[in-house]
């Protein structure tokens, strides 16, 4: 199962930050929380565990789930590659157009971001 698939549900989102909140849970106890029935909620866990976001061990005739953390930190590097990329990105485009404005390419009146957009445009 593909982490982002598995945390695309939002059930299985608030089951990952139920478990971030607490450690650890029992799987009956990760079902009191909602508000479909207990064989759903395994079914979650299900797509969690394959997902390597959470690990499960047995005590006694419970099933505990915790965070698997390296694979929350694999989501964690993914993403902040992702966000350094796009900012590196926006960071060339502000340059390119300062340049252009610099030179007098960019017309008088352009939509700009940040606060001056609402003051520009009228």
């Amino acid at each position: 199962m593909d982490v982002f698939a598995a945390i695309a549900q939002p059930t299985r989102r608030s089951i990952l930050e139920m478990l971030a909140g607490s450690g650890q849970l029992s799987a009956s106890q990760i079902s009191h929380h909602f508000r479909v029935s207990a064989p759903a909620i395994s079914q979650h866990l299900k797509v969690l565990r394959e997902a390597r976001l959470v690990r499960m061990h047995k005590h006694a005739q419970q099933h505990i789930y915790q965070i698997n953390p390296e694979a929350v930190h694999e989501v964690e590097d993914w993403a902040g590659r992702m966000t350094a990329l796009w900012t590196e990105r926006f960071d060339r485009l502000d340059d390119l157009l300062n340049e252009e404005e610099i030179r007098g390419l960019t017309p008088r009146g352009r939509i700009t971001r940040g606060p001056a957009t609402a003051k520009s445009s009228k």
